[in-house]
Order: structure tokens, then sequence, then C-alpha cells
């Protein structure tokens, strides 16, 4: 497998994966969200790469990899995101039983130290920026091991909304009820802007800050009225064929200015997402520790802002487990996100969705 073929592979099980677990948070009575679809997979293929048999089998159905496969993938997912400006990923192990030292070396990126639910969330902290304070669960006395990756992003726009053009316009939320948000505009031509299926999709143009980084990709969705995050938020990822560009030469927009922060008990999404032999008394990580190991929960703090400068973002996914030209006439545009939208974080390529939101509620600034 060439390293291209790889990347698109992990790209699309990425994609694949928050695709499904965005229906569950999307489901019935689903309100607003944050989540990462990018650190949830990294997560638990740092995990499945320390399983065996019927457990690998499963995970690698759900991730596309397990076993010593899942750790490469994770050195070479880490790389490739490693190359999206303004990003950081990292993930540490805390633990009371042993593990195996070829595990350990075969996923070098990680780190591993002893249970320390004080230095947990102090690395949190520091990793996150402080956008996430602590641990998004208390580490008890049953938990044998305490897995926590991090991505965090914290990008400016190429060219920033002017604040003096930020003023109070409706925003009518999924319930139909309209409340005055505070809205920044701009208008620019060319800005990158498409369809795919009926949603609007508008991609925001973060700087590059650093010599050979690419930078961060993101971008707003917006569906017919009454469409939902499921069926909206797929489209900024969706490939070149079946974009069609905005009949447009200038586009303005309306966003608003607004904070998502969700905490997602993944643990109960687990079966709709096929992870059940995982989280049973058949669980097999046999080539992580010695001790019996099973998956007991699995939680997801995220948090995403947009402001005038830019955009910050953060998530926290925690895997504990317990014993057991000359002028001429322009086409004008414009989309304001006035009413239910998404918004969607990708890496450099593009490719990989590392953040994904659905704003049904009232937008709140924090």
């Amino acid at each position: 497998m060439t390293r291209e073929t790889g990347s698109t592979t992990r790209a699309g099980a990425v994609q694949r994966l928050g695709e499904r677990w965005i229906r569950e948070l999307a489901g019935p009575g689903g309100g607003s969200f944050v989540c990462s679809p990018a650190g949830l997979w990294l997560a638990l293929a740092v995990v499945a790469a320390g399983a065996r048999g019927e457990t690998a089998d499963e995970l690698r159905a759900v991730l596309g990899v397990a076993e010593r496969q899942a750790a490469d993938a994770v050195a070479a997912g880490v790389r490739e995101l490693a190359a999206t400006d303004a990003l950081g990923v990292a993930t540490r192990v805390w633990t009371r039983v042993p593990v195996y030292r070829e595990y350990r070396e075969a996923l070098a990126d990680v780190g591993f130290g002893p249970m320390d639910a004080t230095g947990a969330d102090a690395w949190v902290r520091e990793a996150t920026g402080g956008l996430i304070e602590r641990l998004p669960l208390d580490i008890s006395a049953e938990m044998l091991l305490v897995l926590v990756n991090v991505l965090a992003l914290k990008a400016r726009w190429d060219e920033p909304f002017e604040p003096e053009d930020t003023r109070d316009l409706p925003f009518t939320d999924a319930a139909g009820v309209s409340r005055a948000v505070p809205t920044m505009h701009a208008t620019r031509g060319p800005w990158d802007g498409w369809t795919v299926r009926g949603t609007r999709v508008v991609e925001l143009r973060c700087r590059t800050e650093r010599a050979g980084g690419v930078p961060a990709r993101v971008r707003l969705v917006l569906g017919e009225p009454g469409a939902g995050a499921a069926d909206v938020l797929p489209a900024a990822w969706a490939p070149q064929a079946l974009r069609t560009p905005l009949d447009a030469d200038v586009l303005s927009v309306a966003v608003p200015r607004f904070t998502l922060r969700t905490n997602v008990q993944v643990t109960d999404q687990l079966p709709a997402l096929g992870i059940r032999v995982a989280t049973s008394a058949a669980a097999d990580f046999g080539w992580m520790s010695p001790e019996p190991l099973l998956i007991s929960q699995v939680v997801q703090e995220a948090v995403v802002k947009v402001a005038e400068e830019g955009v910050q973002a953060a998530a926290v996914t925690v895997i504990a487990a317990p014993g057991g030209a000359a002028p001429v006439q322009q086409r004008f545009r414009h989309i304001a996100f006035d009413r239910p939208f998404g918004i969607v974080v990708l890496d450099g390529s593009g490719e990989v969705p590392l953040f994904t939101g659905w704003q049904a509620d009232t937008p709140v600034e924090g």
C-alpha cells in the first residue's frame, strides 16, 4: 500500500465513523453538538492496536485497522495531521497495570505513565491551551487504564472579519424561535463556495503561520430549511465530483459569533457504531497487557469557538478500561447562516474531519 493510498483509506475510515456517529448525535431530540471524528478514531485505533481475535476483527470493521496495522496507522495519521498548521495532536495513557513493551514501542507517539488523576487534568489543560480544563470524567479506583487523546486548533482567518461590521441580526433556531445574536459580515470575491445536493458549503480560509504548513479547512454548511445534521454535515467532505460551484463572482456571508461545547457519553453509542465485543467480558486486549481489560467508558468533550479573528477548537477523547481584470458586472450572492447550520474543520488535505458541529439552538458566545 502506498502512502497516498494509506492516507486516503484512513481519511475514508474517519469520514465513515463520523457519518455514523453524527446520525446518533442527531437522533430524535438531538440539538446542538460538536464532536471530533478524528479524535475518536485515533483513540479507538490506539486501543485496537492491543486487540486480538474477535475484538480485533470488530474494531477493524469499524476503524479499518487493528493490531499492529492500527499502530502503524496511528503513527502515519499523526504525522499527516501534524502538517496542518496550528493543529496539535497528542495521546497519553495512564495505567495501574503492566503494559507490554512491544505495544508501547509500536506506539512511539503515545506517552505512557502511572495513574495520576491530577497530572492527567494538568496535561489536558496544557494540551488544549486552556480550552478544556480537565478530563471529562473522574478517574475511579476501578479504572485500570485510561487513554486520552487531544486535538487542539487555534487558527486565524486569512482575512479576518471586521469587528465594526458585526451587528445583531435574528437567528431562527430549530424550534422556530428567533432571537437577535451578534453576526459577523464579510464580502469577498472570489471565495470558495459550492453546493452538494442542495446544501451550501462555504470555506473560510485560514492563514499559514509556519513555513511548510498547510492551513486547516473551515467549512460552514447550510442545508435546505428543516434539514438535519446527519444530512448536512457530510457535505463538507463530499468528493469534488458532487460539488457544483456557486453561481456567483462575489460572495457575501453573515455568520454568528458562537461557541459550541459538548460532553458526549460515547459509551451508549458504541453498539450503533459497531463496537460490542470490546465492551463485554469477551473483550481481548491481550497485545496490550497481561491483565484482562475491556472498554468500560468512552467520553469526549469538544469545543469550537468562532469569532472575527479566527477559530479555536479542541477535543479530549477518553477511553477507560476497568478490570475486566477590467471592471465587469459581477454575480453577487449572500448566504446568511441565520438558522440551523453546521461547521466542519478539516485537516489541511480537506479530507479528515477534525471537528464537526451543529448549531441548532440560538448561538451563544463563551
